[in-house]
């Protein structure tokens, strides 16, 4: 490991000075990236956010002006911010396990959950690692039940499913805009509908709740221009990995991998200059997304041949978008073995999240316990890898090196 050199664990964009530009334009200054979306999308609707998170909520408080219902059911292995807005909306979460092989959720629990409890206003569907979900397996049982569906497409955006862009599958969608999470305003999130009679409830959903912060927008201006000067290899390091060190060191896995997530995240308006920062990286989105791909690719097509382990792939009929590549031991032991050598190293390896999302402690009072045993042997067993343009080839052969020798 060289602190000349850190690759970042998902494939962010990296900044340039001519994506500040259009910040700079003195016209048509509102609504460029909202409508980049709604293009992009070719959806009705579409809104900005401060953050993922935030549009996740917005979303849930215009379901409750649309239903009485108050249950929202996600997948055992999700982002903990998402239980946090569920409550935070004062709506219950219910858990559903997943599969060993995937993200997706185990059908059979899923029926069964909205058989039992008539009381479930919605099923979030999330395109986890930038792989489109099973939406014809989950859609039908929504449908049933007369239940929404909600698609989180935080690590999605360019993905497709079925002919359909990620983000057009669901009732709603939101996307992230988060650092290192492709196309970035630092902290920023879309709301998504393609049902054009949701969004004077959206609209009057943000009225109500988002406010002007001039001084929180000026932090995160002043943070999206630090991005732009450490997301590069040669700065990573002391921003990104030395507070990993630290906090594993102190034995807090959570800070050691950045999931120590409060209810009170911040609600306000992005300013025009982040949005018109945003507005100059659209075009590059396909352009990025190939790359990531084929650097996808050459792990797939390597590490299939590998005993021991499985690798999470888009299903047949769908594109992803493979910010990383995600890697499932046969055995915790050697998970850690993987993740132990190649921590040493400069390639971006990582974690997908630390627990289950039953097992967080400050979110006991949030989430029962339940039956998520998949989502826990997915916890202790994956490993990813990043796919970074900042990569060579040679470091793509040297990461598959290491887990062919383990």
């Amino acid at each position: 490991m060289s602190i000349f050199r850190e690759i970042p664990p998902t494939a962010g964009f990296p900044l340039s000075w001519k994506d500040f530009l259009p910040a700079f334009s003195a016209q048509g200054r509102e609504g460029r990236l909202e409508n980049d979306f709604k293009h992009y999308l070719d959806i009705a609707c579409t809104r900005v956010a401060n953050s993922g998170t935030a549009a996740f909520y917005l979303i849930l408080e215009s379901l409750k002006s649309l239903s009485g219902r108050k249950t929202v059911v996600i997948p055992s292995y999700i982002c903990p911010l998402i239980p946090l807005a569920i409550k935070r909306a004062g709506l219950r979460v219910e858990v559903c396990d997943i599969n060993r092989h995937n993200f997706d959720y185990d059908i059979s629990m899923l029926e069964d959950l909205c058989r039992a409890n008539n009381d479930i206003l919605a099923i979030l569907m999330v395109h986890l690692a930038g792989v489109p979900a099973d939406v014809d397996s989950i859609a039908p049982i929504a449908e049933q039940h007369s239940i929404f569906t909600i698609e989180d497409c935080a690590q999605a955006l360019g993905a497709w499913y079925r002919g359909k862009r990620a983000g057009t599958l669901g009732d709603f969608s939101f996307f992230s805009l988060c650092r290192g999470k492709g196309l970035t305003t630092y902290e920023g999130g879309i709301i998504a509908t393609g049902r054009d009679e949701y969004r004077p409830f959206i609209d009057n959903t943000i009225q109500r709740f988002v406010k002007n912060d001039s001084l929180s927008e000026g932090m995160f201006i002043a943070l999206l221009i630090g991005y732009w000067l450490f997301y590069r290899p040669l700065l990573f390091w002391p921003v990104f990995r030395l507070p990993q060190i630290f906090w594993n060191r102190r034995g807090d896995k959570i800070k050691a991998a950045m999931e120590d997530f409060d209810i009170d995240f911040p609600l306000h308006k992005m300013s025009a200059v982040r949005q018109l920062i945003g507005h100059g990286q659209f075009s590059r989105i396909d352009a990025e997304i190939e790359k990531q791909r084929q650097k996808a690719a050459f792990y797939l097509l390597r590490l299939k041949k590998v005993g021991g382990l499985t690798v999470v792939e888009e299903l047949p009929g769908s594109r992803a978008t493979y910010p990383f590549v995600t890697v499932i031991f046969d055995s915790p032991e050697k998970r850690e073995r993987a993740l132990k050598i190649l921590s040493r190293t400069d390639f971006g390896a990582s974690i997908v999240y630390a627990f289950a999302v039953t097992d967080y402690a400050y979110l006991k009072n949030i989430v029962a316990d339940g039956n998520c045993s998949n989502a826990r042997f997915m916890a202790e067993r994956t490993l990813t890898l990043s796919t970074s343009t900042f990569l060579t080839d040679e470091d793509l052969d040297a990461v598959v090196s290491i887990i062919e020798g383990l």
